[in-house]
């Protein structure tokens, strides 16, 4: 990595400074987490850490669609900055946080390298364990073969989108009852939210707080 480095040197997504995957002053965009309503998502509050726009978009872009995958240490430590902060937002009885990453359709994960938000929720929980904080990551979604592009979807649509191919994944689970917090890049309608909210509920995992790195609108 280093003579990597040395042939192409780190620019940031935002901006194009050289130095970094993300410089500072773009960091610094992520630095003010905001509660948002969003639909359907009643059963959770809902933060982001920026608006889906200008640099926060070209940001989340670069590293969810454009293969910029050291993206994830600073949009990760992004999140594991704020999470301890969120009132609603509390680990285990034992201290732990528990992470369940949105899942990603399959496809769109072969094409980004593999699951995006699941390396985000693996750099968070890296992140928190430097700050002190343990934490965990429970991939304990799976999103089956047959879900649509959610881009341009209307709420409903989104919702009809996911019925019936949001699953658990009995490898992730976390622990019976654990109290969990869920991650995503951004939250659009709430459909994709709730959604996971009620599957996790139902078996028997309350979501104290939706983390999402921005919001649409």
């Amino acid at each position: 990595m280093g003579l990597l480095e040395l042939l192409l040197p780190a620019t940031c997504a935002g901006c194009g400074a050289p130095g970094a995957a993300c410089c500072p002053d773009c960091v610094a965009l992520f630095s003010r987490p905001e509660r948002v309503a969003r639909g359907p998502t009643r059963a959770a509050p809902v933060y982001a850490l920026a608006r889906y726009r200008d640099t926060a978009r070209r940001l989340v872009l670069s590293y969810k669609e454009r293969g910029r995958r050291d993206l994830a240490v600073p949009l990760g430590g992004a999140l594991a900055a704020a999470l301890p902060y969120l009132p609603e937002a509390q680990p285990d009885a034992d201290g732990t946080w528990w992470l369940v990453p949105v899942p990603s359709r399959p496809v769109a994960s072969r094409t980004r390298g593999g699951p995006h938000l699941r390396r985000l929720a693996r750099t968070c929980a890296a992140a928190m364990a430097v700050q002190g904080q343990a934490a965990a990551v429970a991939p304990a979604l799976l999103l089956a073969t047959g879900a649509k592009d959610a881009v341009g979807l209307s709420r409903d649509q989104r919702a009809a989108n996911l019925a019936g191919r949001l699953r658990l994944d009995p490898r992730g689970l976390p622990p019976p009852g654990t109290p969990v917090v869920l991650l995503d890049d951004v939250i659009t309608t709430g459909a994709t939210a709730a959604a996971c909210i009620a599957t996790l509920a139902g078996a028997g995992y309350r979501v104290e707080v939706v983390l999402t790195l921005t919001a649409a609108g």
